[in-house]
């Protein structure tokens, strides 16, 4: 499976914006005083630097870090003795808080909101939204996704479902796409629905 990485993450990624890019044209929750032509190349183009700078700079990434670590006995959880489902809960549990507390410090200190803030600047709000980041801050989470990696020792294999379940959400969470009013609620317990993520841009 880890083999098959790359393969994956640009399925799921692929999926994901296709059917979010259907969803937004069969049933939007706000009409756009810009248009997908205005916005889209510019936020599409982020995706493709942002993509070859990690690859530049990262070659082997979060999941080889990954590997790295579990082969040298590296970080926390290769010092327990966990039976290995739990070892990819934690790990991805982990992974998942120490990307939301550097949201939080993206957003609390001066010089990381001036990165952080060209998400939010985006014109309208929908699917591209959610993958449109300045190149600085890409590199600077890569640097603390790689640090948590080596420093919990998580499976490679929870990095991997960590990293699709990210970029898959995040997707979801900038839709501009109207929800039925029942799921929406019952999805609040565990996904920020997109609505309310509007309100936090």
């Amino acid at each position: 499976m880890l083999g098959n990485e790359v393969v994956i993450r640009l399925g799921v990624f692929t999926g994901i914006l296709c059917v979010m890019i259907l969803a937004e044209a069969a049933a939007p929750r706000r009409d756009q005083r810009y248009t997908r032509r205005q916005r889209w190349p510019h936020n599409l183009l982020m995706v493709v630097v942002d993509t070859l700078v990690v690859r530049l700079l990262f070659p082997v990434a979060a999941v080889g870090a990954a590997v790295m670590a579990n082969e040298q006995a590296w970080g926390l959880l290769n010092l327990a003795n966990l039976p290995v489902w739990l070892s990819v809960l934690l790990g991805t549990i982990a992974l998942d808080l120490a990307i939301y507390f550097q949201h939080r410090i993206f957003h609390a200190v001066p010089w990381l909101w001036r990165l952080h803030r060209m998400h939010h600047a985006d014109l309208e709000f929908d699917v591209t939204t959610g993958l449109r980041f300045h190149p600085l801050e890409i590199v600077l989470s890569m640097v603390i996704k790689i640090s948590v990696v080596v420093a919990l020792g998580a499976p490679a294999i929870a990095v991997l479902i960590f990293e699709v379940i990210l970029n898959a959400t995040s997707m979801f969470n900038h839709g501009n796409v109207r929800l039925p009013q029942g799921l929406e609620q019952k999805l609040r317990p565990m996904f920020v629905p997109p609505e309310i993520h509007r309100g936090h841009h």
